[in-house]
């Protein structure tokens, strides 16, 4: 087949395409080779070289990209199934009353830690409530409307291409309970936006830092210029103009008005890449970058002002001197780490919870529970983590149906409602957001701790540290909690990498499932899990390889796929076939691959912000939650879309935030979700993005047929062979070490 030149967009038409899809139909369901994947690449294979990114083209990752448009963020944006209601009442009550159960939890965790007395200092002017805006403020984020021109200084770089997360993104956040954006009285917007105004700032953020400062929000802003910054999105060469405008000759780079909210901005943006804290030499780094003259000085301020905390081997500082220790143990091998509140409380809460569960003592009410590694493992401990891969799900689940046998409470999590159906309509299941929120979900007791004897979670590496440390000071004392997944899949959107912590720290039994998934995606994707691109024989074309030249080719050669060949070949319709690729941006990214396959399978004009009746779209409920959906119509309160199931009502300020066409997503936008058929996109320029966890968990996305539209060379099995996830630094090891390792009181 003849590739279509870069940046030609392919024909919408069967019939312009009609003699090269009848003898292409058959070509591009031949396995490559007898062994499925070809040992060498065709010899006319060329990788291209980086394409140009626009601002939100970093390849997708986990927690480094930025593109948080639409339906989630490059790193990051997990993936929760649980949608957002079947009607604008419905909607509104279950994230008022899921509000109101986070708030119940987060003080039932202030309270274990004063109980215990060992308080962490809140942040002052970095608390963390800029979560609460993010999903309000993605189109900032993204840069679709970037409010760069309106500042003096110059506008940023293009965003490189990053290896992730960010979750995206971001990120996201993992999958967190949705939470409604918090509207400002019109007195308090009106005054931010005439401050704004004056400092040549977007008026359109009004709203939004009125949200999010409060009642005093233009005072604060105008006497403190920078706290702009706490608004996801504002880099800060735009809020140095925005401080230049307003304050003149007063400010400069060494302003500490400046240095504190940029230490508060760098520990903000390492949480979007997965680290809970981050190394002091780090920061410092990063503020001198900024131009920051004193980046020592810079820290020791920022941690005497309370926007951050200080940790060192895994343990708080006394805050009288946490300063000087900074500068002090420079030169010592254990590092000093800083991190934010929000995340600290979280992580020290998560331990806290899971050394209680961890132990507990034998439970003589699995005495009786059929004898399998499982139950054995939960007759005797109150934690135990459970790995294994698709096929490792039914072990499980196998367990809670066992507990419920014995006259026990007990309940599954999954991580999307995706993962919930896959379990059948005959298991009692949850997502963990509907968990969380009470939407549905197991009784509560009179202290507010779900009503169950076991809980197992499900896709356990999705878990980042504010949802499970929510998920763990919601189970009463007595609870057994089994943490099962695969440990080889992407990690959390949000903060934290909480199964592989707990896995590394040795906290619990460890049980690893012996039942391998069938076939030959789950033979090819086993071996990738252990750094080997193993050769599978496909007889029923289970895996096929399509080599492609350039990022043209591989759009052209997807939409055949996807509209033609597997539908012809498999009986899978194009709406139950997923498109996986690295990133949002390039040639080959979620948005060309999205338009080119909207052109051909639901052509129309976008009426409706970009959108028409029949779209595939992704949609972001809130910070690293993508739920796939389908636009049923439109009307004047928005965009209603079918969406797993459920009837969602996006308002119609909402649709350019959170929605993006949804044939094609990121892999960590699919983390936790699988289809019948996945045609998994490797153009030349996503080479240097892959690595082994992403290529595990995008060709595991496929149930019956597994395509790779194959462009990148050897890179491929280097990155399954040498490219290990970038690792997050977090606290919760160490943590969980100290707990378990002294002696119970």
């Amino acid at each position: 087949m003849t590739a279509l030149p870069r940046g030609e967009t392919p024909g919408t038409s069967a019939d312009d395409d009609r003699d090269a899809s009848a003898s292409a139909a058959a070509e591009d369901l031949e396995p490559g080779g007898p062994a499925g994947l070809p040992a060498q690449p065709p010899e006319d294979a060329e990788a291209d070289g980086p394409d140009g990114q626009d601002a939100g083209g970093a390849p997708d990752g986990a927690g480094e990209g930025e593109d948080t448009d639409a339906g989630g963020t490059d790193a990051g944006s997990g993936a929760d199934g649980s949608p957002a209601g079947g009607d604008a009442g419905a909607s509104v009550s279950a994230a008022e009353a899921e509000l109101a159960a986070q708030r119940e939890l987060r003080a039932r965790i202030e309270q274990r830690k004063a109980e215990k007395g060992g308080t962490i200092e809140a942040g002052g002017k970095l608390s963390g409530t800029a979560a609460d805006l993010l999903a309000a403020v993605r189109a900032v984020e993204s840069g679709t409307s970037s409010g760069t021109a309106f500042f003096d200084s110059p506008a940023p770089a293009p965003r490189r291409p990053a290896p992730e997360p960010a979750p995206s993104a971001r990120p996201a956040a993992g999958p967190e309970p949705v939470r409604p954006a918090r509207v400002a009285a019109p007195e308090t917007v009106a005054a931010v936006r005439a401050v704004l105004a004056e400092g040549g700032a977007p008026e359109a953020l009004a709203a939004r830092v009125a949200a999010l400062l409060g009642e005093t929000a233009a005072d604060v802003l105008r006497e403190d210029p920078w706290q702009l910054l706490s608004v996801p999105g504002v880099r800060p060469e735009q809020a140095d103009g925005f401080a230049r405008a307003l304050l003149g000759a007063e400010c400069g780079p060494g302003d500490e008005r400046r240095t504190v909210a940029l230490v508060g901005w760098v520990l903000q943006r390492a949480a979007l890449q997965g680290h809970t804290a981050l190394d002091a030499a780090e920061v410092r780094a990063a503020l001198a970058e900024h131009a920051v003259p004193a980046p020592e000085e810079a820290v020791r301020h920022a941690i005497a002002e309370g926007a951050v905390l200080v940790f060192h081997d895994g343990a708080d500082e006394d805050e009288g001197g946490a300063g000087e220790e900074v500068a002090e143990r420079d030169a010592e091998p254990v590092p000093v780490l800083l991190g934010l509140d929000r995340y600290a409380l979280a992580e020290e809460s998560l331990a806290d919870g899971l050394a209680r569960l961890a132990r507990s003592g034998p439970d003589a009410r699995w005495r009786d529970a059929p004898p399998t590694d499982l139950t054995r493992a939960v007759a005797e401990h109150g934690l135990v983590a459970h790995t294994g891969g698709e096929a490792a799900r039914g072990e499980a689940v196998a367990l809670a149906g066992a507990a419920r046998g014995l006259g026990l409470r007990a309940a599954v999590a999954a991580y999307t409602e995706n993962g919930r159906r896959r379990l059948g309509a005959d298991v009692p299941a949850y997502t963990l957001t509907g968990l969380l929120s009470g939407a549905g979900g197991p009784d509560r007791d009179e202290d507010g701790a779900l009503a169950l004897d076991l809980l197992v979670v499900l896709d356990a590496p999705q878990l980042d540290v504010e949802t499970a440390a929510m998920l763990v000071e919601a189970l009463p004392d007595g609870c057994r909690l089994v943490l099962s997944g695969d440990p080889g899949v992407l990690w959390s959107a949000g903060a934290g990498r909480v199964f592989a912590d707990v896995l590394a720290a040795r906290a619990c039994p460890q049980v690893a499932s012996r039942t391998p998934d069938p076939g030959p995606i789950g033979e090819l994707v086993s071996g990738i899990g252990i750094g080997e691109l193993v050769p599978v024989e496909a007889p029923g074309k289970e895996v096929v390889i399509v080599p492609v030249r350039d990022a043209g080719e591989a759009v052209h050669r997807t939409v055949q796929l996807v509209a033609d060949s597997v539908p012809r070949a498999f009986g899978v319709p194009a709406e139950e076939t997923r498109v996986i690729t690295v990133g949002h941006g390039g040639s080959a990214g979620t948005r060309a691959l999205n338009a080119a396959l909207k052109q051909r399978l639901n052509p129309g004009p976008g009426r409706f912000g970009g959108f028409d009746p029949g779209d595939r779209v992704a949609h972001a409920p809130a910070p690293g939650r993508t739920v796939p959906g389908t636009v049923l119509s439109a009307d004047a309160e928005g965009l209603h879309l079918e969406c797993e199931g459920e009837r969602v009502l996006v308002p119609k300020d909402r649709v350019e935030t959170a929605l993006r066409h949804g044939w094609a997503l990121t892999a960590h936008q699919a983390v936790g979700m699988r289809w019948p058929a996945a045609v998994v996109v490797l153009p030349g320029d996503a080479a240097g993005a892959l690595d082994r966890a992403w290529v595990y968990t995008a060709f595991g996305r496929g149930e019956r047929h597994l395509s790779v539209v194959h462009g990148v060379d050897q890179a491929l099995p280097r990155a399954v062979s040498e490219s290990l996830p970038r690792p997050r630094t977090t606290r919760l090891r160490a943590l969980l070490e100290s707990l378990l390792a002294a002696p119970e009181e």
